[in-house]
């Protein structure tokens, strides 16, 4: 998340030059002009300011604020309002939370997943406007969230891997300025496995509402290109966003022809409304067993019984397009979520790919500090332009799911082993690290190897020794 930078504006006073010789005339001729020069900067310096302030706040100005009793006393007050914008007035610092009434003072309202929340675009709408702190890039802002079970994991390399997966979206939000929560425990009991994120999203949306979004990853999900960014320009007419296939929906009817593992939700009533539709199939709904025989007669390939939340997100889609299809936004340009399958074997030919950009572009192999690494993404995306996107692409795939693999409890799916998935979680891992660390001056040799590090040289890889470190 972007958040909002505090306008510090510095006044220096333009000093004049007085010599000894000239007569009086001259004197009070050179304090006038320095007086009208300095009035002029002041008011240069209002209109500025005024202007940055303006377009950080809601239209509404509180005529009382330093900024306005400034614009309306003179400029003798300017500096006080100039300190105030600059984060000494606590009422429009991003922490003060101020005296009048909001949604959360409702002893009425309820985090809970069973409740229905009411009004919440007027409710979340009120409280930014009584937070204007929030204002600037709030209709970007993201909360990723994820999770995972509050008992040890039976893997025995399980809490490691989880660990890892916890450190690579905490690096993704980092260098973005995305907030972040790791959720561990139950907030429906009876809301247990792919159910259980649901009560979260509901309970973040509440918690934040400075939030536009709400991005929920799975625990066993990774971002493997550091620099890629959601196009959120493209979901502008939508509130959700789940990577799929609509011909696998609508014309095969098949329950794989999406993946709730990955979702982007838009922090307003419209998706209040269609998560409380969708949780309704879930196991704390006394209906459960008949929607897992709803799921199956509909989906063919559907082979367990119980109504899982994929499923249902299937069912909403073709049985409720009319109400729920248009504001649903099924992405399958890009890996949204990717089949690690697919994309791991990969990672080595990407390596290559990228580096022999780097070797012809200067710029992109320059050292920098890790806040500006977006602006280097920028760059990276003029010479990505015939990569392509998904399968068959030498482009970093965005986000590497590992659906199957259960590397908290070891169950994973019988069609390949677990040494597989562990080792190809730590390849992915490793891959996506290597664009973290390179930040701070290391990278791994071996995607394999988790522990070793070398650096590396200046103006890597196009330094002749760059070559020998790797080897």
């Amino acid at each position: 998340m972007q958040s909002p930078e505090v306008l510090r504006i510095h006044n220096s006073s333009i000093m004049a030059k007085h010599t000894t010789s000239g007569g009086r005339s001259n004197r009070i001729s050179g304090l006038f002009s320095h007086r009208v020069l300095y009035a002029g900067g002041i008011s240069v310096a209002i209109a500025v300011v005024w202007v940055l302030w303006s377009s950080f706040t809601p239209k509404e100005v509180d005529p009382n604020h330093s900024i306005a009793r400034a614009l309306n006393s003179g400029a003798d007050h300017v500096a006080e309002a100039i300190n105030s914008c600059a984060g000494q007035n606590p009422g429009y610092g991003r922490s003060y939370d101020p005296p009048e009434r909001t949604f959360y003072d409702d002893p009425e309202l309820s985090y809970t997943i069973e409740k229905t929340m009411k009004n919440w675009d007027e409710k979340r709408r009120d409280w930014l406007k009584k937070h204007p702190a929030f204002a600037a890039g709030a209709g970007d802002r993201i909360l990723m969230l994820t999770g995972s079970q509050a008992t040890p994991c039976k893997n025995p390399i399980g809490d490691h891997l989880l660990l890892r997966f916890f450190k690579n979206k905490v690096d993704y939000c980092r260098i973005h300025g995305y907030d972040f929560f790791y959720n561990t425990v139950l907030l429906q009991p009876r809301m247990f496995s792919f159910w259980a994120k649901m009560p979260v999203v509901k309970a973040a949306m509440l918690a934040h509402p400075e939030a536009e979004w709400i991005w929920w990853v799975d625990s066993d999900a990774a971002f493997t290109d550091m620099d890629f960014k959601l196009p959120l320009d493209k979901y502008k007419a939508h509130n959700f966003v789940v990577h799929g296939w609509p011909h696998l929906i609508y014309e095969k009817k098949s329950w794989t022809g999406l993946n709730a593992g990955v979702f982007l939700m838009r922090n307003c009533q419209w998706s209040m409304d269609f998560m409380e539709t969708w949780a309704n199939m879930g196991p704390q709904s006394p209906d459960y067993d008949k929607w897992g025989e709803i799921q199956r007669s509909i989906f063919k390939d559907k082979s367990f019984p119980e109504s899982d939340d994929q499923t249902g997100l299937a069912y909403l889609l073709l049985k409720e397009k009319e109400k729920w299809g248009d504001k649903i936004y099924m992405e399958g340009e890009f890996y949204f979520q990717g089949y690690w399958m697919e994309i791991v074997g990969n990672y080595n030919n990407i390596t290559e790919m990228y580096s022999g950009i780097e070797k012809r572009e200067k710029k992109l192999r320059r050292r920098h500090a890790e806040k500006v690494s977006e602006s280097y993404g920028k760059l990276w995306e003029e010479h990505l332009k015939d990569a392509g996107y998904g399968r068959g692409s030498w482009r970093r795939p965005f986000v590497t799911h590992f659906t199957g693999c259960q590397p908290c409890s070891g169950d994973h799916n019988q069609e390949y082993s677990g040494q597989s998935c562990w080792d190809a979680m730590q390849a992915a891992l490793n891959f996506a690290d290597n664009q973290v660390l390179r930040k701070y001056g290391f990278v791994h040799k071996n995607l394999l190897d988790t522990a070793t590090v070398v650096p590396l040289p200046f103006d890597y890889p196009a330094n002749s020794d760059a070559k020998e470190a790797l080897m």
